[in-house]
């Protein structure tokens, strides 16, 4: 049976998995990474900014015309054409509201966006940049929202965070689905359950919930152990061991439950408790000298 160890440092309650950045003022050459909804701005602009980017337009057409450049130049040089037009009509990136992103997950999707303030926002590939956040491990999906005339909202859901899996002696963390989200810190999240062994990280969606629906068993679980990528046994805080069978967890469990009841048995303490026969259901003591009780049909 594979070693229980918490990898990983861990924080206490103050670590939040929901922060939030703040708006503010954008220092010059950076860009101000905010959340919440953004009002849409008001464009005024001077008739002489109007005129001016006109002006560069044209400009830049009739050289690359006069220089007999090709068509992929021509091509580059009207979307820098269309920068310099966009900049001068005031529609520069000033600010992006990130929406729904937690604190850790927040750095690595500012990196992703990889935008500069004072960039024309028209310009601004909303296609490409939702691909980007979508190859970041918090990221699930992704909108991308453009609000004239400075202001670019992003909108986050992330995967939920189901569980920590720990093989050969590694620790990360997985959703519902089983898939790691990278980048994640398995100690930041101690309040999740622990998942050992091959497969778990596919079969914790399946046991997790059961459990959960038991909560005198589900605060004493310290964690979930796979067995030949077959069944469970559920180890606990004090060292006592459930194990469950390889099918019909639920009506185990349900056993576990009347016994329980009957007899207090999560507060008397065992060392084992054998589920994995569906017409007995045998317990071991906790002191070794005194043979294992075999309850039979116990409902």
């Amino acid at each position: 049976m594979p070693a229980v160890v918490r990898g990983g440092r861990r924080q206490g309650p103050g670590a939040s998995a929901g922060g939030r950045g703040a708006a503010g003022p954008i220092p010059r050459g950076k860009l101000a990474a905010t959340s919440g909804a953004a009002a849409l701005g008001r464009l005024d602009l001077p008739p002489r900014a109007v005129a001016a980017a006109l002006a560069a337009g044209v400009a830049v057409l009739a050289l690359v015309l006069a220089t007999g450049a090709r068509a992929e130049r021509i091509g580059a040089s009207l979307n820098r054409a269309v920068d310099q037009g966009a900049i001068g009509l005031g529609l520069t990136l000033k600010r992006v509201h990130i929406v729904g992103a937690s604190e850790e997950a927040t750095p690595a999707i500012r990196r992703a966006l990889n935008l500069r303030a004072g960039q024309a926002i028209t310009t601004l590939d909303l296609t490409r940049l939702r691909a980007d956040l979508g190859a970041v491990g918090w990221v699930k999906d992704a909108r991308v929202i453009r609000l004239l005339p400075d202001t670019l909202v992003v909108e986050v859901t992330e995967h939920d965070r189901l569980a920590v899996w720990q093989m050969a002696g590694r620790a990360a963390v997985i959703d519902g689905s089983g898939t790691i989200i990278e980048g994640a810190d398995p100690g930041r999240y101690p309040g999740l359950p622990l998942v050992v062994g091959a497969g778990a990280e596919q079969a914790a969606a399946d046991i997790l919930p059961l459990v959960r629906q038991r909560p005198r068993l589900m605060g004493r679980v310290d964690a979930l152990v796979r067995v030949d990528e077959r069944r469970w046994d559920l180890r606990l805080r004090d060292g006592s061991l459930i194990q469950l069978p390889a099918s019909n967890q639920e009506a185990a469990l349900i056993q576990l439950d009347a016994l329980d009841q009957r007899e207090r048995l999560l507060d008397l303490g065992f060392a084992r408790v054998d589920l994995r026969t569906p017409e007995a259901v045998a317990v071991r003591p906790a002191t070794p000298s005194l043979a294992p009780a075999s309850l039979q049909g116990t409902a």
